[in-house]
C-alpha cells in the first residue's frame, strides 16, 4: 500500500499523544505522581499538541478534506467513525483533568474520574485506530491478530518514553518508573517481532486462480489490464523491495527498541544531568524508530487486488 506522509504522522504522533495522556492519567489518578504544575502543562500540553496535529492531518489524505466531520455520523458501521467520535469525546474529561492537576492542584474523586474517563478514552481511540486496518480483510498484513496489539503497545510505550523525558526535567522520573518504561519497550519491541514473523510467514488465501475463477495449476498474467499506471496501482500496487524492507526492519529494531532500552537502563543507573540526556534522547530515538516502522506498516502491505496485476501473492 502506499504510505502516505499524512497518515503516517498521523498514526504515530496522535498514538504517541494518546500514550503520554494515558500514562498521565493513570499516574495521577493512583497519585503515583506529584501534581506538579510544570509536569501537568509540558505533559497534558504536550500530549494536546501532537494528537490534534495528527487528527488533523489525517483530514488531508482525504479527496474533501472540508467534507470530514461527515465521517462522524457513521459511527453504527465505520471504525473511522467511532475512532472520530471517540478522539472528540476524548478531549473533554481531558480538559477537566487539565483543570484538577494544574488549577485545582486535587485529582480526587471528580478529577480521578476525569483521569480514569480520558485514559479509557484515549485507549479506545487508539484501539478505533488499529481496527481501521484490522478489518480489512483484502490486506493479510492487516487483517490479522498482531496489527491491535501493535498499535497499542507502541502507543503506550512510545508515551511512557515521552513522560519519562517529561519527569527528568519536572519531579524527576523515579527508578520504579524507568524500569517500568523499559519493560514496556521491550513487550513492545516482541510484540513488533511477532508481527513480521507472521506477515513473513503467512499470506492471504487468495490466490491468482481463486480471484480470476480460471482453471489450471497455474495462473499467470498474460497482460496487464491497464496500459499506464492508474488509482489502484498508486494506492495498492506499492511495492518495496525485499532487501530495503529487511534494511528498515533494522533500523526499527535499533532506533526504537534498541537503543531507548539501552538509554533508559542508563538513565537508571545514573543521576543528575545524564539522566536528563539519557531521556530525551531515548524519546527521540524511538519516535523516529516508530516513523520507519509506521511507513513500513503500510509499504509492506499487499491487497489482494494486486492479483489482478500479475501478484501471484497477496
Amino acid at each position: 500500500m502506499h504510505p502516505a506522509f499524512s497518515v503516517i504522522f498521523f498514526t504515530t504522533a496522535s498514538g504517541a499523544g494518546y500514550g503520554i495522556l494515558i500514562v498521565l492519567a493513570m499516574m495521577a489518578s493512583w497519585q503515583a505522581v506529584p501534581l506538579d504544575r510544570a509536569l501537568g502543562i509540558t505533559g497534558l500540553g504536550l500530549a494536546f499538541v501532537l494528537v490534534t496535529a495528527g487528527l488533523l492531518s489525517s483530514t488531508f489524505h482525504l479527496g474533501h478534506p472540508e467534507r470530514a466531520w461527515r465521517a462522524l455520523t457513521q459511527w453504527r458501521s465505520s471504525w473511522l467513525s467511532r475512532e472520530g467520535v471517540l478522539s472528540v469525546l476524548t478531549y473533554i474529561p481531558w480538559a477537566g483533568l487539565g483543570y484538577f492537576w494544574i488549577i485545582a492542584a486535587d485529582v480526587s474523586e471528580l478529577g480521578g474520574l476525569c483521569a480514569g474517563m480520558a485514559a479509557g478514552l484515549a485507549l479506545a481511540t487508539v484501539y478505533c485506530t488499529a481496527m481501521i486496518y484490522r478489518s480489512l480483510k483484502t490486506v493479510h498484513q492487516w487483517s490479522n491478530k498482531w496489527t491491535v496489539p501493535v498499535y497499542l503497545i507502541l502507543s503506550l510505550a512510545s508515551g511512557a518514553v515521552w513522560v519519562a523525558a517529561l519527569l527528568s526535567v519536572t519531579v524527576g522520573p523515579g527508578k520504579p518508573f524507568l524500569a517500568f518504561v523499559a519493560v514496556t519497550v521491550l513487550v513492545a519491541w516482541r510484540v513488533k517481532r511477532m508481527y513480521w514473523r507472521l506477515i513473513d510467514t503467512t499470506q492471504h488465501p487468495a490466490t491468482p486462480k481463486s480471484a480470476t475463477g480460471l482453471k489450471g495449476d497455474s495462473i499467470t498474467l498474460l497482460e496487464g489490464p491497464h496500459t499506464e499506471e492508474n488509482y489502484l496501482l498508486r494506492e495498492m500496487g506499492f511495492k518495496i523491495a525485499r532487501k530495503h524492507a529487511l534494511k528498515l526492519r533494522r533500523i526499527v529494531h535499533l532506533n526504537a527498541f534498541m537503543v531507548p532500552v539501552l538509554l533508559l537502563v542508563i538513565a537508571y543507573l545514573l543521576s543528575g544531568p545524564f539522566v536528563i540526556a539519557a531521556c530525551f534522547a531515548a524519546a527521540i530515538s524511538m519516535s523516529i524508530g516508530i516513523v520507519v516502522e509506521r511507513w513500513l506498516f503500510f509499504a509492506e502491505a499487499r491487497h489482494v487486488v494486486t492479483l489482478y496485476y500479475g501478484a501471484q501473492t497477496a
